[in-house]
C-alpha cells in the first residue's frame, strides 16, 4: 500500500513538473498566412529581438490554417496566430485569449472587434495584375472589365487564388456576389474557369505565375505585385475594374491558455506593436493604424474600394464555398 501511495505521489510530482516546464517553455510557435517575404522579415526581427527564446513562424494557407485551428481547439501546438482572415477568427472565437490587457489605441477604432479576442494586422487588398509583355508577345489587348476576361483570346492566360484555400480568392468571389448577385457571379466564374491556367492555393500564387511567364493576367494581392515591381524589377501593371478593389481584414491573436506564458506575452506584444507598424511601412500600407502613411513606391493611392458587405461572416463564407466547384 505504501509503495502504491509513493508511486502515486511520484507520478503527481512528475506530472506537475512536466506541466510547469511546458508552461514556462521558451519555445513560441506562430502560424501565419503572410507571404513568404513578409514571414522572412518577421522571423529575422523576432530572432534579433528575442535571442533568449526559440520563436518559429510556420506558413499555412488560409484554408489549411483555419481548418487546423478549428479541429485542434485549444489543444494545439500553435501559440500565436500571426495572420488569419477575420471571418475564420470569428469562427474560433471561443478558442482565443482575451486581449483587453494589450494597448490597442494605435489601431483604427472601427477595426477593433468589440470582444477583443483578436487585433487587426493587415488590410489585404486585391487588384488585377498584368504582365503586359506576355500579352503583347501574343498580340492580345489589355482587358477593361471582368467580362473581357471571358474572351477566348485569354484562354490559359489567367491565374486566380482558389477561394477555398485563399482569403484573396474569396474576396474576389464575394465582391462579385455582392455586386452582381450570387447566381450571376457563380455563372461568371464557371466561364472564367475555362480561361484559367491555374487556381492557386495562396494569394501570392498569381503574381508568381506572372513573374515566371506562365500567365498574363492575375487576380491577386496589391502588396505582392508592388513588391515584385520594387524588389525584383518585374514590369507588372496594376489595374482595377469598375467594381473597385476587393479587400478583407486579417487579424492576429493568442490561443486561449497560452496567454499566461511570459514568452508568448512578450512575443505577441512585439508582434502587435512593432511588427505591425513595420509591416505597414515596408510591405502593406493599407491603413489600419490611426497614424500611418503610404510611402512605398508604386503602391496605388486613393483606390476606390469594392462592395464587401458580409465579408466578415463565416457562415456566409462557408455557404458560398459549398457552391465553388473549381
Amino acid at each position: 500500500m505504501k509503495k502504491l501511495l509513493y508511486l502515486t505521489a511520484l507520478l503527481t510530482i512528475l506530472g506537475t513538473a512536466a506541466s510547469c516546464a511546458k508552461k514556462e517553455s521558451n519555445e513560441v510557435l506562430i502560424f501565419s498566412t503572410s507571404e513568404d517575404f513578409r514571414i522572412e522579415y518577421f522571423q529575422k526581427r523576432l530572432s534579433e529581438q528575442f535571442p533568449q527564446y526559440s520563436v518559429l513562424i510556420n506558413y499555412m494557407t488560409t484554408g489549411n490554417l483555419a481548418a487546423k485551428l478549428k479541429a485542434e481547439g485549444t489543444i494545439t501546438d500553435c501559440d500565436i496566430i500571426g495572420e488569419l482572415e477575420s471571418s475564420y477568427l470569428e469562427g474560433i472565437i471561443d478558442n482565443l485569449a482575451d486581449l483587453s490587457s494589450y494597448d490597442s489605441s494605435a489601431f483604427l477604432d472601427e477595426l477593433i472587434p468589440a470582444h477583443k479576442k483578436y487585433m487587426p494586422f493587415v488590410l489585404s487588398v486585391g487588384c488585377i495584375i498584368v504582365n503586359e509583355g506576355f500579352l503583347s508577345a501574343r498580340n492580345v489587348a489589355l482587358p477593361g472589365s471582368y467580362q473581357d476576361l471571358l474572351k477566348p483570346e485569354y484562354r490559359g492566360m489567367l491565374s486566380m487564388p482558389n477561394p477555398k484555400s485563399s482569403g484573396t480568392g474569396y474576396f474576389f468571389l464575394k465582391n462579385l456576389v455582392n455586386v452582381w448577385g450570387e447566381d450571376e457571379a457563380f455563372e461568371y466564374f464557371d466561364k472564367f474557369a475555362d480561361n484559367v491556367l491555374q487556381f492557386t492555393s495562396s494569394g501570392s500564387g498569381p503574381v508568381n505565375a506572372l513573374i515566371q511567364g506562365e500567365a498574363g493576367i492575375g487576380l491577386g494581392l496589391t502588396l505582392t505585385a508592388v513588391t515584385a515591381i520594387n524588389d525584383r524589377g518585374v514590369p507588372l501593371r496594376i489595374m482595377y475594374f469598375e467594381e473597385g478593389a476587393p479587400y478583407t481584414v486579417y487579424g492576429m491573436g493568442i490561443i486561449k491558455g497560452k496567454e499566461t506564458r511570459k514568452a508568448v506575452q512578450e512575443v505577441f506584444d512585439f508582434y502587435m506593436n512593432t511588427l505591425t507598424r513595420e509591416d505597414k511601412e515596408l510591405f502593406a500600407p493599407e491603413r489600419i493604424l490611426k497614424i500611418q502613411e503610404n510611402n512605398i513606391p508604386n503602391y496605388p493611392r486613393n483606390v476606390r474600394i469594392a462592395d464587401m458587405r458580409g465579408i466578415e461572416s463565416l457562415s456566409e463564407k462557408e455557404r458560398l464555398l459549398e457552391r465553388w466547384a473549381h
